[in-house]
């Protein structure tokens, strides 16, 4: 990916979501010819020249301060995520991450005895490019049996966007879709020079309007834990929480995801009755 064009589409979009109203400033005149803020009205936020500015958003990142990002950064009321993101994207250090990017990712024998061990609660292992690398049986229970898929079709980006019974499965469909976005865009960042990742966002580009409209709007974002709604064939809907969290070691890019319930919900009462079936007593939801 071209960290220039990044770099600048992201400031336009952080750009265009913004009004004058929201930064305390007065709007003249009824018609406007860009959505949101005018380059101009951001440099004066920022405390920089609109010369400058404008040569950073038409991606011209050499050579600028922390400090000139962070004011940009305030003045466009980024969260701590988009402030890391721009900082990537102006100041990449593409050597070190391209490296990483290219070594196959393996789950160590102790984490898959982790998962294992967590019986009644369904986790995962995600690597890049939200690749699903392990499991446990829960997670095949809640999710669909990933052994029975390829290879490549294990990610969470396939799954959501490419996979008819996803949305089925996930009760807020297009907040997980946004969500799962948002985290490939944070890793596009981090990883310019993936090929993987090329290869998989012009797949996804190509095959889903859906994926194509969300990613040109360059949300980003970094969610440790919330909650999500989805609906099982066979013990109907429940509401999950779960936490996604780094696994430490020599793979920075490893993340254990776990599910569970709220205890004496009905929720509990069917991620309980789902345990007791187990995995082959039911059909995999993306058949």
């Amino acid at each position: 990916m071209d960290l220039s064009s990044e770099l600048s589409e992201f400031l336009r979009s952080r750009r265009a979501r913004l009004k004058p109203q929201d930064v305390g400033l007065p709007e003249f005149g009824r018609h406007r010819r860009v959505p949101g803020l005018r380059r101009e009205e951001l440099a004066q936020l920022a405390g920089v020249s609109v010369a400058y500015y404008t040569r950073l958003e038409q991606g011209n990142g050499r050579n600028v301060s922390m400090e000139v990002l962070d004011s940009i950064a305030r003045a466009l009321r980024l969260s701590d995520t988009e402030r890391a993101h721009l900082t990537h994207l102006a100041k990449p250090t593409v050597k070190k991450r391209q490296k990483a990017a290219a070594r196959p990712q393996k789950v160590r024998p102790g984490l898959t005895q982790l998962l294992d061990s967590m019986d009644g609660v369904p986790a995962f292992v995600l690597g890049r490019r939200g690749d699903i690398l392990a499991w446990n049986r829960m997670a095949r229970a809640l999710m669909g049996d990933f052994a029975a898929w390829e290879p490549r079709e294990r990610n969470m980006a396939r799954l959501v966007f490419l996979d008819p019974n996803a949305r089925d499965l996930y009760v807020d469909w297009e907040c997980k879709a946004v969500e799962v976005v948002s985290v490939l865009r944070l890793y596009a960042g981090l990883h310019p020079d993936d090929q993987e990742l090329l290869a998989l966002v012009g797949e996804l580009s190509v095959r889903s309007e859906e994926f194509r409209s969300l990613w040109a709007a360059h949300t980003v974002t970094d969610k440790g834990h919330g909650t999500k709604r989805v609906r099982h064939p066979l013990v109907g809907e429940m509401t999950l929480a779960y936490e996604s969290l780094k696994v430490s070691g020599d793979d920075p890019d490893l993340m254990l995801v776990t599910y569970h319930a709220e205890p004496g919900t009905p929720s509990a009462d069917a991620l309980r009755l789902l345990a007791q079936w187990g995995v082959d007593e039911h059909a995999d939801v993306r058949k």
